[in-house]
């Protein structure tokens, strides 16, 4: 089972049609599939068309009384699963905490499903704190969306340093631009010349698209109603490269 965290520090980056968009698409290969929505805004279960709500509140499924296969609901798409977000998530920190090795929490919650899935993916919300942390421990690859423009690839450089700070050299971080806008020149010109601290970007990118706004409307990933849409493509390219990228080793790398 392969943990896959879409993650930043900032919102409003694509994180969220990122975790519904690539796990559709890894359900679409015949892959058990299961997103889990981390964010108490629910914004992933909105899309997926189920109730933000977990029975008991999320301090019960963070602390053991309640076991994730309980809250786990079947989307409308074959082989993809989701556990919904709570309200109560926003007190994560706390849940988390409180637990023996609270760092280690989010990959004991998970062990159980190792044999009932071949991808998680984690919409996060954006902080740094200790339920983050929890996450870093768990997954196997964070995927970074990253607007290109100074003050987003600031907050990267930003995620770099503090990984490298806390000696979280195993986990593979691989940014990729998102919402770029090709009829801005700096948008253009970081894409195709990425700054020298981020060679581990991906080669594709997800472009600025109503496409994408969309999906709130429609609550539904866009290869399922805009298969061939310039976006969707994109996506699909991405996810390619992303399996062609999770089985490598993961190469040392700075914060500079």
């Amino acid at each position: 089972m392969k943990v896959i965290a879409i993650y930043n520090i900032k919102g409003g980056v694509g994180k969220t049609a990122a975790a519904v968009n690539l796990s559709y698409l890894a359900s679409l290969d015949g892959a058990s599939t299961l997103v889990w929505d981390l964010d108490p805004q629910g914004a992933a279960s909105y899309y997926f068309r189920i109730k933000a709500k977990i029975k008991g509140g999320g301090q019960k499924l963070v602390d053991g009384k309640r076991g994730l296969e309980e809250s786990i609901k079947g989307t409308d798409y074959e082989n993809l699963d989701l556990l919904p977000a709570d309200f109560s998530y926003r007190d994560m920190d706390f849940f988390v905490e409180v637990t023996k090795k609270p760092e280690r929490r989010i990959n004991r919650l998970l062990k159980p499903l190792s044999g009932e899935y071949d991808y998680v993916f984690l919409d996060c919300p954006p902080s740094i704190s200790s339920a983050s942390e929890s996450v870093f421990d768990a997954a196997d690859v964070l995927l970074v969306p990253t607007i290109p423009t100074t003050l987003s690839l600031r907050t990267y450089k930003q995620i770099k340093k503090f990984f490298k700070q806390e000696h979280y050299n195993s986990i593979k971080i691989l940014p990729f631009f998102a919402m770029v806008d090709v009829r801005k020149q700096m948008h253009r010109l970081i894409v195709e010349y990425p700054p020298s601290f981020m060679p581990e970007v991906l080669d594709s990118y997800i472009p600025y698209a109503s496409e994408v706004e969309r999906m709130g409307v429609n609550r539904a990933p866009l290869g399922h109603f805009a298969a061939h849409s310039r976006a969707a493509i994109c996506y699909r390219s991405m996810w390619e490269e992303i399996k062609s990228r999770l089985y490598t080793t993961p190469q040392p790398w700075n914060a500079e």
